[in-house]
């Protein structure tokens, strides 16, 4: 066996309410965290590339050919039960209902070293939120998550990680240019690693639908299963939960700018409730300095995603979790307060990494003026940011 059987589990099944429909067609699914869902055989899966350091850390015994079965979909772990999660989310800034793992299946836990991961595949078929999708992923947008999500970690930034990319002898028809002209591509499986996948929109689906019973239920689990340290009761406990997402997103997001990483969809359903950086799509990186420069060529309109508004995003994305918390807590005050924590939080996290980027210590004196005056000077010279820091360490 690849795992050992005493370091599977699955957290999240177990102790929350599940779908009760277990037919796997496209539907509203209501009072359900989840729904169960079996991958989709892969026509022939084959090795692109196994993550060795991350496994070794899961604690992977079994050599690479023996888990190309589990990792592909193609067979089910005995005793574990894969399923997809229900969220909603605010996409482009409006509701946009219910959304979910429309292409991802969660298989099951793996604790190892008093850590517990989650592992998940992306692109290995339909799901009840699949809506008019195939659940499918490419291999040109594999590579892409497989890649930057190592690199990011590696980059010391919060990210969810990879441990293998698979080929699965499909072909898949995506639109690439989004010009009605299809075709066919190589199709591919990542298997994706993170404690876990719970995301703001996991909060917004019910508190939309007035479900606070399930409301609570997650919220009292996520804090149970991933914020120990909070040890408050009542309605304090949600504030206190809001406040720990409030600091590590702001964190995430500093060093997002500290890289010139530009995430490209901050939709709430593309918000890690951990501050980890989640759901790789169209990504980017920064080459010549520019505020207003987004990847997402969806939104190269109005360019809400862009790099320098990134921090915004993220504060209005809070905003709409603290919405979702209202349904438990019924005070707006409380809740605006811990906001507030976010510009001081993100203020003093970019503060702290740009000055180590240049090689200065802001504790012994503030250097934010010089940091303003650079951010002003680097897009008028029309320099490659990265190159430029670079050369300034040399």
């Amino acid at each position: 066996m690849a795992f050992k059987s005493n370091t599977i589990s699955s957290t999240f099944t177990t102790n929350l309410p599940g779908d009760s429909n277990l037919n796997n067609h496209r539907r509203q699914v209501f009072e359900a965290c989840y729904s169960y869902v079996f991958p989709k055989k892969p026509a022939l899966a084959s090795w692109i590339h196994f993550n060795q350091d991350l496994a070794s850390e899961l604690g992977v015994e079994d050599d690479q050919e023996s888990l190309l079965p589990f990792l592909s979909g193609e067979i089910i772990l005995k005793n574990t039960e894969p399923y997809a999660m229900c969220y909603g989310g605010h996409q482009f800034g409006h509701w946009a209902g219910q959304l979910g793992d429309g292409r991802a299946i969660n298989l099951f836990d793996v604790s190892q070293n008093e850590k517990k991961y989650t592992l998940q595949l992306k692109g290995a078929g339909p799901t009840p939120y699949s809506r008019s999708a195939d659940g499918l992923a490419v291999l040109r947008s594999s590579i892409r998550e497989h890649l930057c999500s190592e690199a990011m970690h590696h980059l010391g930034v919060p990210t969810t990680r990879s441990l293998s990319l698979i080929s699965s002898g499909d072909e898949v028809l995506r639109d690439v240019m989004y010009d009605g002209n299809s075709a066919y591509e190589k199709g591919a499986i990542v298997c994706r690693v993170s404690p876990s996948f719970i995301r703001f929109g996991n909060f917004e689906i019910f508190a939309h639908r007035g479900d606070k019973e399930r409301l609570k239920t997650l919220a009292d689990f996520t804090i149970k299963q991933y914020f120990k340290e909070i040890r408050s009761t009542g309605k304090t406990k949600y504030l206190d939960f809001l406040d720990h997402v409030v600091r590590s997103t702001a964190t995430m997001v500093a060093e997002w700018q500290r890289v010139g990483f530009v995430h490209g969809v901050m939709n709430t359903d593309n918000m890690s409730i951990l501050g980890l950086t989640i759901d790789y799509g169209p990504y980017g990186w920064l080459e010549g300095y520019d505020p207003n420069w987004t990847p997402n060529t969806t939104d190269r309109q109005n360019r809400r995603y862009r790099f320098g508004h990134q921090p915004q995003i993220a504060f209005w994305n809070l905003y709409q979790l603290a919405n979702a918390l209202y349904l438990l807590i019924d005070e707006a005050k409380p809740l605006e307060d811990v906001l507030d924590h976010y510009r001081s939080a993100f203020a003093n996290a970019y503060l702290d990494k740009m000055h180590q980027k240049i090689g200065l210590d802001w504790k012994k004196k503030d250097h934010r003026s010089l940091l303003t005056d650079l951010e002003k000077l680097l897009p008028e010279i029309e320099t490659d940011m990265t190159i430029f820091y670079r050369n300034l360490s040399d």
